[in-house]
């Protein structure tokens, strides 16, 4: 009997180390397929290092030797950055980043100052390349940055990621939000006609990925309907001309690339994938689209009322807000209320003037009024990314000399004088624990809450892009140019066609030298981004504004400087600033012609009209509360001026 059990227990153990054997064979199937992508990449990295050390002096015919060897390295690069991009976002861009300096953190920004990035690798090493009396130095100095920030992939804490299934579906889940917004527009590739050629390596090298990863984790792999509606990508943009300016964007993503992500959220769910990482801060797992309002998160729009779920609450709050938003109350002297500027009939902004009056009714603002409209999709809030959350935003405005003047002990005082703000507050006030009695922060929570449900509206487009509804070839020919000729989809990403970029942690802050007025005298002399941060990147750099809605939100520019998409479009289609003869040192817009036809600018204005929401206004209320302080009856709904 002993025998018989030490032969068992031999022949479980046998078992075990085969069984242990194999199931480790299994998952580095995975594993090597990015280990080996890396040694190849590695070594072609060497290799241009050589080629280059090699050369006493760079003249024409090598530099076009080291441009092959470099392209050449970008498409082994394609199929190790469906990794690269999610497990070490800021090494990757070291290797192939497209921007010489970054300074925009965003979401961290919340947390921490801003930091000066500088770019290498070999998309700034083609550039480069492009220039006059190349230095050999600097030149092997932005490639050896991308050799020693490859290194980081070769760490233990990586290969721990690649054991892990959750982290293949993010990377995936990131991957395909890139192909919708990044990899198809030109953004990290300098050279035009490299883009679908490049597109179509990386789309059969993830596929490997694809099957290396269902090979190693059968028990959470990738379902045959995703694998099926892959290689139907594959084909159709195989099928597709290798001109970047005659690609299909709009077909590619609605029929393709949409329709995996919806898979691959769907098998984030299924798997009870969850993240730890900040690349995922603002996704929404149950964002069943990439043109969803869902898909991620900008800001809190409750504020204080954070952790309010109650609806009859939530409806409170709504109402309050809104009686607050028309109330001219919250200024110095009564007159002035959050809708004399941002006017809810004209999608929460003002179409009448350049810039709005200031609190002395005499001189004008220095910028135009933005829309309250999708405000909650950015990270930092105002042209120049002053404030980090809406309600600092508001309190700002409200405080203001310039705007409304106000002191915010004695806004709560006159608020609280009234019986049925004090009412509506104090009962309001048990959902926020924490607080014993009404704040200021009360006041603002609730504005920011009730002006932010009208960004929950969609667009003909987002119908169109989800197979709801069908739009004509002229918007689709004026969706293609947007991603492609015209350029604009390399500051402007979907969803919310604003700044803010897949992961949708990070914004784009541009200078395009917009002009003082529409003679071009001089530039605006605004400094934007450089009175928050100073920096010589940062000067005349301003926040990417979404372009929903652009059809009804004239003026346009910070400064409202152009009234028609006509005059907006002309200015990018002629090079902006520099473009139009202004002196621009660090303009991030090309300054050289796109030269579109009129057929196609009207076709670009018709794209951006579909991006209209249809967003469902309410009428101002009949009447504001009335307060204990006789003198603070005579104010008007919405404010004198």
């Amino acid at each position: 009997m002993k025998k018989r059990l030490v032969s068992l227990s031999l022949s479980l153990l046998v078992f075990s180390i085969i069984f242990s054997f194999t199931k480790t064979n299994e998952h580095q199937t995975y594993v090597l397929n990015f280990k080996n992508k890396l040694a190849l990449f590695e070594q072609n990295e060497h290799e241009l290092i050589d080629l280059i050390n090699q050369q006493n002096q760079l003249t024409n015919s090598n530099i076009k030797i080291i441009k092959d060897k470099i392209l050449l390295i970008r498409k082994n690069f394609k199929g190790l950055d469906f990794w690269f991009r999610y497990l070490a976002p800021l090494a990757q861009k070291k290797i192939n980043g497209p921007l010489p300096v970054e300074w925009e953190t965003e979401v961290f920004e919340k947390y921490e100052k801003p930091y000066k990035r500088e770019g290498a690798g070999f998309t700034l090493a083609l550039q480069y390349l492009e220039e006059e009396n190349i230095d050999k130095t600097h030149l092997l100095d932005l490639l050896n940055q991308s050799i020693e920030a490859t290194q980081i992939y070769k760490q233990d804490s990586i290969t721990k990621e690649l054991n892990s299934f959750p982290t293949f579906y993010l990377s995936n889940r990131l991957y395909l939000l890139n192909l919708a917004c990044i990899y198809t527009t030109g953004f990290d590739c300098p050279d035009k006609s490299s883009i679908i050629p490049e597109l179509k390596i990386m789309l059969a090298d993830v596929n490997e990925i694809y099957t290396s990863f269902n090979q190693s984790f059968p028990n959470n792999s990738l379902s045959n309907l995703y694998l099926n509606t892959y290689n139907d990508c594959i084909q159709f943009v195989n099928n597709q001309p290798n001109n970047f300016e005659q690609f299909d964007h709009f077909t590619f993503i609605r029929d393709h690339i949409n329709p995996l992500f919806k898979i691959n959220q769907e098998h984030i769910i299924k798997n009870k994938v969850y993240s730890k990482s900040l690349m995922d801060y603002s996704l929404n797992k149950n964002a069943n689209s990439i043109f969803s309002k869902q898909l991620y998160n900008g800001q809190n729009t409750k504020g204080i009322y954070l952790r309010v779920i109650d609806e009859n609450a939530l409806t409170e709050i709504n109402k309050l807000g809104k009686l607050l938003f028309y109330d001219p109350i919250l200024s110095g002297n009564n007159e002035r209320s959050c809708a004399s500027c941002h006017k809810p009939t004209q999608f929460f902004t003002d179409t009448t003037i350049s810039t709005a009056i200031q609190f002395n009714n005499q001189n004008a603002l220095e910028r135009n009024t933005p829309t309250l409209i999708n405000a909650p999709y950015n990270h930092l809030i105002m042209a120049d990314g002053k404030h980090i959350d809406l309600q600092l935003q508001t309190k700002g405005v409200i405080t203001s000399n310039l705007e409304m003047n106000a002191n915010q002990d004695s806004v709560l005082s006159k608020i609280l004088s009234c019986k049925e703000y004090d009412e509506t507050l104090q009962k309001l006030l048990k959902y926020t624990p924490t607080e014993k009695t009404v704040k200021f922060d009360h006041i603002i929570s609730a504005i920011t809450y009730y002006y932010s449900q009208f960004s929950n509206y969609d667009a003909p487009f987002d119908a169109a892009m989800n197979k709801q509804t069908d739009i004509g070839e002229k918007v689709k020919n004026g969706y293609n140019l947007f991603m492609g000729k015209a350029a604009c989809a390399t500051c402007h990403f979907a969803p919310q066609f604003n700044g803010v970029k897949p992961p949708y942690i990070g914004s784009e802050f541009e200078v395009i030298g917009v002009p003082e007025n529409n003679a071009y005298t001089s530039i605006s002399n605004d400094l934007g981004r450089y009175l928050i941060n100073p920096a010589k990147e940062t000067k005349n750099a301003f926040r990417t504004g979404t372009i929903r809605n652009a059809a009804f939100t004239k003026p346009y520019m910070h400064n409202g400087v152009f009234s028609t998409l006509e005059q907006v479009i002309d200015f990018y289609n002629t090079g902006g600033g520099n473009g139009n003869g202004l002196h621009v040192n660090n303009q991030t817009l090309p300054s050289d012609s796109l030269l579109l036809t009129e057929n196609e600018k009207e076709n670009l204005i018709l794209f951006i009209n579909s991006l209209t929401e249809k967003v469902i206004f309410e009428p101002a209320p009949k009447k504001l509360p009335k307060s204990n302080l006789k003198y603070l009856n005579k104010r008007k709904i919405g404010g004198s001026y």
